[in-house]
């Protein structure tokens, strides 16, 4: 007997390296308020982005592809659970609730080594604090499966303080590059080891206050105003760190076997301006789409997207509508996960298909968004939307997205009966949202745990 229970414990241990040895690496990235045209390869006339280009160009470029809020912190809550921000606990702002399963703790289980770099944002009050992350702070990365972190609550620029496990310290040089460098060693560990991985590089750029080096805003001097050639400079310096991370995978041969999934939080900001007297220069982040950041217009929620995976992903244009609340379920699939690590409650599917170049429409689950008294339901062509500047009682308008993506043409006198429908479906959506908040998800297990 014990013969046997010791080659099946060497079987069990092969078995294991040998799935793990074929286990993607997963690196999330995501930048900060930056807008659906704030990149060279959607024809911006003045932003650098040669990193993001060439991603966009040998990639999956996802041209539908929402934030699943129009804020930073709810957005990040879709992400890591694959629910809607206010289920967790996220109402818009404060920590994800303990209950909830985290990507992050998937992964681990799973045999990833996990880690968090940049802004986190999850932190519950400490986000109200420009602060790194303390280890005292309940709500930290490593409460939610990261086994490394070096993270701050929310905004850095130049010569970031950012806390490493909970130690604060001091460094030089961009944040964007900062925190690229520090994870491309944990990556370089991780593959010396042969573990998969699983990063997130949460950028705060181009978040305000902005800051940039001399170096990335001269370019920009002369052919706007200083604001937004800070602003410019910061989103330079990111898709420099970007070009340095995708050099790093090239260079430890590990980029076949890795994915990279790039997005954005949110919308851009609305009151970045330029002179007047360039020629085809647009006025703001989000080009031709309506709204900005905070807006459930087409402006404050469409984001720049590429899927990058080289060899199993082949570059395209996508048109399906998904968003970050859809990462959770896809990267299940993707990775093998366990089953278990999913919600039971969850508002999401699984982008394997688009990645394999299958696009049905969505039929399974249209896309829900609530930002304070913001709604809007999104199925396929349709939108379904009242903006929170409408306030609670305010009416609803309808657009074809795709014939109108600057929601230009409400068409809710015209199609009420699509209208009608939506609703039916939006507040059955919203229902189940009450419910998960008063704890009703969660009759399994402890009682909520409230930020």
């Amino acid at each position: 007997m014990m013969k046997f229970a010791t080659i099946s414990t060497v079987l069990l241990l092969t078995i294991t390296t040998a799935t793990r040895a074929d286990s993607p690496n997963v690196i999330l990235v995501m930048s900060d308020d930056q807008g659906w045209t704030q990149t060279g390869y959607y024809g911006h006339p003045i932003a650098d982005t040669p990193n993001l280009d060439d991603m966009a160009n040998s990639g999956l470029r996802m041209d539908r592809f929402y934030a699943g809020a129009p804020f930073c912190v709810p957005t990040r809550a879709t992400v890591l659970t694959g629910r809607t921000n206010a289920r967790t606990g996220v109402l818009p702002s404060g920590a994800i609730n303990k209950q909830e399963k985290i990507l992050a703790t998937a992964f681990k289980e799973a045999g990833y080594a996990t880690g968090h770099f940049g802004k986190w944002h999850l932190s519950g009050a400490a986000d109200r604090r420009d602060t790194a992350v303390p280890a005292s702070n309940p709500y930290n990365p490593g409460e939610y499966g990261f086994d490394y972190w070096l993270s701050k609550s929310i905004q850095f620029n130049l010569d970031p303080i950012l806390s490493r496990n909970g130690v604060i310290e001091q460094f030089k040089g961009d944040g964007s590059e900062v925190i690229v460098d520090e994870a491309l060693k944990f990556i370089t560990e991780q593959s010396k080891k042969n573990k998969p991985f699983f990063v997130l590089v949460w950028y705060s750029t181009p978040h305000r206050d902005f800051e940039a080096s001399q170096k990335d805003v001269a370019p920009y001097l002369g052919r706007t105003d200083e604001s937004s050639a800070l602003q410019l400079g910061e989103l330079a310096a990111m898709d420099r760190s970007l070009g340095t991370l995708r050099q790093g995978l090239r260079d430890l041969d590990i980029d076949k076997n890795t994915l990279v999934w790039f997005t954005s939080d949110n919308g851009g900001l609305p009151d970045i301006t330029y002179r007047e007297d360039l020629p085809g220069v647009h006025p703001d982040t989000t080009g031709h789409l309506r709204g900005f950041k905070k807006d459930l217009y087409e402006g404050g929620i469409r984001v720049p997207t590429i899927v990058e995976w080289p060899g199993t992903i082949e570059h395209r244009v996508s048109h399906y509508p998904s968003s970050t609340i859809d990462m959770f379920l896809t990267l299940i699939d993707i990775a093998g996960l366990s089953p278990d690590s999913i919600n039971a409650v969850n508002d999401g599917v699984s982008l394997e298909p688009v990645f394999k170049n299958e696009e049905p429409p969505r039929r399974e689950k249209p896309m829900g968004f609530r930002a304070n008294a913001g709604r809007a339901w999104l199925d396929n062509d349709w939108k379904l939307v009242r903006n929170y500047t409408s306030g609670e009682d305010g009416p609803y308008e309808l657009y074809n997205v795709v014939g109108d993506p600057s929601e230009s043409n409400n068409l809710i006198d015209q199609r009420p009966e699509i209208a009608a429908s939506m609703l039916v479906e939006l507040e059955a959506w919203n229902a189940s949202i009450e419910k998960s908040i008063a704890g009703l998800d969660y009759l399994e297990t402890d009682s909520l745990d409230e930020p």
